[in-house]
Order: C-alpha cells, then structure tokens, then sequence
C-alpha cells in the first residue's frame, strides 16, 4: 500500500522557517523541504546530520597530491632526468621548488572532480534521471514541505495552516 504525504506550499521563506520549527516541536517527521533557493538554517531547523562532503574532499585531494608526486618523480627524475635552465634532476627534493605549482593543481583538480562524482552519486542524480519535484511552482517562487501522514491528518492540516500554509493537498507518495 502506497503512503499518503501531505505537501504545505508556503510563499515566504522565514514563514516557511517558522514553520518547520513547529512542525518539529510537535513532534512531527518531515520528510523533505522543497525550495527555489537555499535557505540558511534550514537544514539545522529540520534537524539534519552534517555532510560528510568535506571529509571526502581532503581525502581526495590527498590522493591528487600523491599522484602529483608519484607522476613528477617518475618522468623528472627517474624515467627521463634532463637539464632544464642548468638545474639538474638529480632529485626530487632538489626541483622541488619546481613542483609545487603542479602540485597544487592537481591537488585541487582530484578534490574538486572526485567531489562532484561523489556528491552526484551520493544524491543519486544520474544521467536522465527524472524529476523528484512534486510541485513545479516550488522552481520558482514557493516552498513545500512534505510530511508524512501517520493517521493523523486533521491534526497535521489544522498546524499546518496555524503555520501560514496558502495550500495544503494530500497525494500518495
């Protein structure tokens, strides 16, 4: 049996803010918030965990600055040693002056690629994925919030429209 989720539009974001924290005082569960715009606070409103992404990121790019070095000491030094501008390679830590600008690069290149692949697999965004918006007016100048619906629709359409909702409509889930 499909759930049924009741869907709030708001046409204000700090009415929308107020909102979600009664919404939450109630003990109510959201299950998403949809919006044109990100809204500063909310995920701490709706009492969301903290991302993971920058973790990720320092990993990745650690990884990049080790292919750096790995690639550079390769071809400068052990694959094919050659005497650029009279300055030898003889080793690494000697061009090393030389190698920071590459470093550098792809350590932000390996962070920043691997970072996007992994927020779009983590989100499951893929390519011709269709759209999750239940609402298309929530693209341009409203915000849903969507709750589950637990027996106790009266309850959650009467708070919901003591909150500022201009609409509230059930739809299965």
């Amino acid at each position: 049996m499909a759930s049924k989720v009741i869907h709030a539009l708001y046409t204000d974001d700090d009415v929308l803010m107020h909102a979600v924290k009664k919404v939450k005082e109630a003990k109510h569960h959201i299950e998403e918030v949809y919006c044109p715009f990100p809204v500063h606070g909310l995920d701490k409103a709706m009492g969301l965990a903290t991302t993971r992404l920058a973790i990720t990121s320092f990993l990745y790019g650690c990884v990049g600055l080790t292919v750096a070095i790995t690639m550079m000491n390769f071809i400068m030094i052990e694959d094919w040693p050659q005497d650029i501008g009279g300055k030898p390679s003889f080793s690494f830590l000697e061009n090393l002056p030389a190698f920071v600008p590459i470093m550098f690069e792809l350590t932000v290149f390996f962070a920043a690629h691997l970072m996007v692949i992994t927020f779009y697999m983590r989100s499951k965004l893929w390519p011709f994925k269709e759209a999750e918006n239940p609402d298309k007016r929530t693209t341009d100048d409203h915000f849903l919030m969507e709750i589950e619906i637990h027996d106790n629709e009266d309850e959650l359409r009467k708070l919901l429209s003591e909150t500022g909702a201009v609409e509230i409509n059930i739809s299965e889930k």
